[in-house]
């Protein structure tokens, strides 16, 4: 590892940090993103009924990376001096509730945030941070020997310098940029406030006590072929140093910022050990994601995601009307209607009102021993029909489960390899297509009688259900439940007279 020798702070320095250190104290944490925020609080609920990962939702938000790696290093926590460097250790170590807490304190220290105008050019560090760590993800990954995780704390760990100041020092900030041009900020920040842009990241970092090997990381470093004595600490630093310059030429999506990636991946390829050619291939995956996750970056076209989600906000609401509707349309069928009718008359309310590309109405024939799929609607659903099908003998697998729990089950990426093992070979091969489904479980006195399945293709923009749809959900699988088991009552009076 290479070390650099300290030198004396300058008073503006000094000046700077001061003022730094009282902002924090007096304006508390940076605010964290709603979105890491909101899935710790819904799995702290038990809301979230998915396998979920709270190593990967801390990573998505460089704040609560922050705040968790400095609470799992304070003398509270880190016992008999042991340093902690990755996020899934310190999950190990702080439990998903103190993380939820740390969550419950950003949350509402964002929402006294959300006021003040100085907080969009931190958000776009926050982004363009976590968009460093996609980058740092993928590489780290295809270099099999090191550690992505903490790739991807250090890669985010690189703007930090530059989250404090466009956070809590903005005045500062705007000086920077009227001296040195946007973009140039760093060049300035030695003579306005006495100290670099990444010494103020590698200040902060010691000053709330994180790893020695993380600081280190935090260096900005030259690209060269490796040099003697190059070790882990280099490879971090070179790697966080290439990630958050990617992160900023792919900000705004245009000509220039590409070329300027495929010049950063052929400098630094000898450094990292990973062919220029690997590099652009790592980086194009982590592209791909933070166009999908992204809220304010170019690459993330964030107007047309906004048009589609009040596209979206209105085809949900006016299928919530068809929810509704047909909750009163089954409620004044009342007694006169047989199973049959009532399935077929929920698999249609539900079809519509949650805009399927294709759903089933599967039924139970106990004789048989197999669940079939009997009603189907959407493009090509009765050619499907035939192929839809499976024993009942419990196989641990997502319908099962359903059918076991006798809870709704929406699942929102099907094609998540850490998902493929629950679910089963019957659905891979006929409905595999699908991008998300879920499943609503008919269980009659206690026994799985059947079950609707509904799915979204990629053409539906991205699902998340309400609570406001599960409950009609709910009221339409009651109705069809209560005429199944009036039939059985009816059954039963028949067979003993």
């Amino acid at each position: 590892m290479t070390t650099q020798a300290a030198t004396p702070r300058s008073p503006r320095a000094d000046a700077t940090l001061s003022l730094l250190w009282e902002r924090i104290r007096r304006q508390g944490d940076m605010p964290g993103f709603s979105k890491a925020i909101n899935a710790i609080l819904a799995s702290m609920r038990g809301e979230d009924e998915r396998e979920f990962s709270m190593t990967q939702t801390v990573l998505s938000d460089p704040v609560l990376t922050q705040k968790v790696l400095r609470l799992a290093n304070s003398g509270m926590y880190s016992a008999f001096g042991q340093r902690i460097n990755t996020v899934s250790k310190a999950v190990l170590v702080l439990g998903t509730e103190a993380i939820g807490h740390l969550a419950l304190g950003l949350k509402l220290i964002e929402e006294l945030a959300k006021s003040s105008p100085d907080t969009e050019s931190a958000h776009i560090e926050m982004e363009k941070a976590v968009l460093a760590g996609m980058v740092a993800q993928q590489v780290a990954a295809s270099a099999v020997s090191r550690d992505p995780e903490e790739a991807v704390v250090c890669s985010i760990l690189h703007s930090l310098g530059r989250m404090m100041v466009t956070f809590y020092l903005p005045e500062r900030w705007q000086q920077l940029r009227d001296a040195a041009g946007e973009g140039h900020e760093e060049s300035g920040a030695e003579t306005l406030l006495g100290l670099s842009l990444e010494a103020i990241g590698r200040a902060t970092a010691e000053h709330w006590g994180l790893p020695r090997n993380l600081i280190a990381g935090m260096r900005r470093v030259e690209p060269a072929e490796r040099f003697d004595g190059f070790g882990h600490d280099d490879w971090l630093a070179a790697l966080g140093t290439m990630s958050t310059g990617v992160a900023d030429a792919l900000w705004n999506d245009d000509e220039h910022g590409a070329a300027r990636v495929a010049a950063l991946a052929e400098s630094f390829a000898p450094m990292l050990g990973v062919e220029a050619s690997g590099l652009l291939g790592a980086i194009d995956k982590a592209r791909e994601m933070a166009a999908a996750d992204l809220s304010i970056a170019p690459l993330a076209k964030p107007a047309e995601k906004r048009a589609e989600q009040v596209a979206a906000t209105r085809k949900r609401t006016a299928g919530n009307k068809i929810l509704m509707s047909g909750v009163a349309d089954m409620r004044d069928a009342g007694v006169s209607a047989t199973p049959g009718q009532m399935m077929s008359m929920a698999l249609e309310t539900m079809h519509k009102g949650l805009s399927f590309t294709r759903s089933f109405a599967f039924l139970r024939n106990r004789r048989e021993g197999r669940y079939t799929a009997r009603l189907g609607l959407g493009e090509g659903s009765k050619t499907l029909l035939p192929r839809l099908g499976f024993d009942d003998a419990y196989e641990p697998n997502v319908f099962h489960a359903a059918l076991g729990s006798d809870r709704v089950i929406f699942i929102e990426n099907a094609h998540d390899a850490k998902f493929a093992a629950k679910l089963p070979g019957w659905w891979r091969d006929s409905l595999g297509a699908a991008r998300c489904f879920v499943v609503i479980p008919l269980c009659a006195h206690g026994q799985p009688a059947g079950f609707i399945y509904g799915e979204w293709d990629d053409s539906f923009p991205s699902v998340i259900l309400s609570q406001t749809e599960f409950s009609l959900l709910n009221d339409l699988r009651g109705l069809v439940v209560r005429t199944v088991e009036r039939r059985h009552q009816v059954e039963a009076v028949v067979t003993r007279v």
